[in-house]
């Protein structure tokens, strides 16, 4: 996870990026950085909100939402390659 000092949030997890569309934050762009992307969302603060849901376990989003957000941002991903 890294924060952006412009109000953007960053992330390399797939999971993670996941949860934070299924919990509609918006993505704004995949970011290269050497032989991997960074998702980069809007609103910092409520992307660190969720994200720490996610990862402490608490975060609470249907499963079918949450697989198809992953296809997505997979797709997203083999696309830039």
């Amino acid at each position: 996870m890294q924060s952006k000092e412009n109000g953007e949030y960053a992330t390399k997890d797939l999971g993670e990026a996941g949860a934070l569309v299924c919990s509609s934050l918006k993505l704004l762009r995949l970011q290269k950085e050497k032989s991997f992307f960074w998702f980069v969302f809007a609103n910092k603060s409520l992307c660190e909100q969720f994200a720490g849901e996610y990862w402490s376990g608490a975060l609470r989003i249907p499963a079918r939402q949450y697989s198809e957000a992953l296809r997505s941002l997979k797709d997203r991903l083999f696309a830039q390659k």
